[in-house]
């Protein structure tokens, strides 16, 4: 039994000093290690997770990630081919490829975003500087919705005002990368992605810019308000028609019924006189008096008038 204690006590004593000492290291699935002896590389990188030994106090391990990395560059000012200057702030991802290159030439991360400001923020310059402001900002010459657009004309119209892209920002991106791509290899590293985080144009540009912003929109809404206003009068002047018409043809249905009316009661009123005359000329002279005579009414006849013949 004492000898069992003793081997586990020697054995725990002799893994604890190699873990001190820095014999052991351990690798995890997102590290990759170069180790170095007095500062130089020995071997090639290692790449494989888990437990590892070297030579202690001699030998020191490297760690560097496998992850892709974010690379985020300082806002520029450049001007571009149409002589605009904006400020072009940049982002891209990028990871180690090969470890021992890079521990060679730029020594650590912070190495590596110095050498990434300087090729990234050059291959932007070169793109931008090489093609018109639009072309940056913009990717497509679409920029409105086609169901806005009914009018081929009216189309036509707003393609001649606007400037064509014909390069387009998601093609200066690319091109960035490109050029970027073939230099960085020299430094272990693979550039992944770049992209144009955001543009803004410095002070004396954008007060300009934003004038001819607010010229072109109130020069598009005149020309709604131009159109509005003649699709209103179209409106107004079918809608005077149809009323008219409405008018008319009530006026005449009612005219008819009129008519149909009166000659009803002419009707009535023949075929009453033509059953008793004398009875039908008594009420139409007591509908006389009750009309032309009230309380506050004072005739004078003689006193043969035929107004007083019932009343004699």
């Amino acid at each position: 039994m004492k000898n069992l204690l003793s081997l586990i006590t020697g054995a725990v004593i002799i893994i604890a000093f190699l873990v001190i000492s820095g014999a052991v290291y351990t690798i995890d699935e997102t590290q990759q290690v170069v180790i170095t002896q007095f500062g130089e590389p020995i071997g090639k990188p290692i790449t494989a997770a888990g437990l590892h030994f070297k030579i202690p106090f001699i030998r020191h391990a490297n760690y560097f990630e496998k992850r892709i990395l974010e690379w985020d560059g300082s806002p520029n000012q450049i001007p571009t081919k149409d002589k605009k200057y904006i400020w072009v702030d940049t982002t891209a991802r990028w990871k180690i490829v090969d470890a021992l290159k890079f521990l060679q030439s730029v020594s650590n991360e912070t190495g590596a975003h110095a050498r990434l400001d300087d090729i990234i923020d050059s291959a932007t310059r070169d793109f931008v500087t090489s093609h018109n402001l639009v072309e940056a900002v913009r990717d497509t010459n679409r920029i409105m919705d086609i169901d806005l657009l009914k009018k081929e004309e009216r189309k036509d119209q707003i393609a001649g005002e606007l400037e064509k892209i014909e390069f387009g920002r998601e093609a200066t991106t690319r091109g960035i990368l490109l050029q970027a791509s073939k230099i960085v290899p020299q430094y272990g590293i693979e550039l992944i992605d770049v992209r144009i985080k955001r543009i803004n144009y410095v002070s004396e540009v954008q007060k300009k810019v934003f004038e001819r912003m607010i010229s072109e929109r109130k020069r598009a809404a005149e020309e709604y308000r131009s159109e509005g206003q003649g699709k209103k009068a179209e409106i107004e002047g079918q809608m005077g028609k149809e009323l008219k018409q409405i008018r008319s043809e009530a006026y005449k249905v009612a005219e008819e019924i009129k008519g149909k009316a009166d000659a009803e009661a002419i009707n009535i009123y023949a075929d009453a006189y033509n059953r008793d005359p004398d009875f039908y000329a008594f009420l139409k002279t007591l509908d006389t008096y009750k009309n032309t005579i009230d309380e506050e009414t004072t005739i004078i006849l003689t006193t043969d008038s035929e107004y007083l013949s019932y009343l004699r």
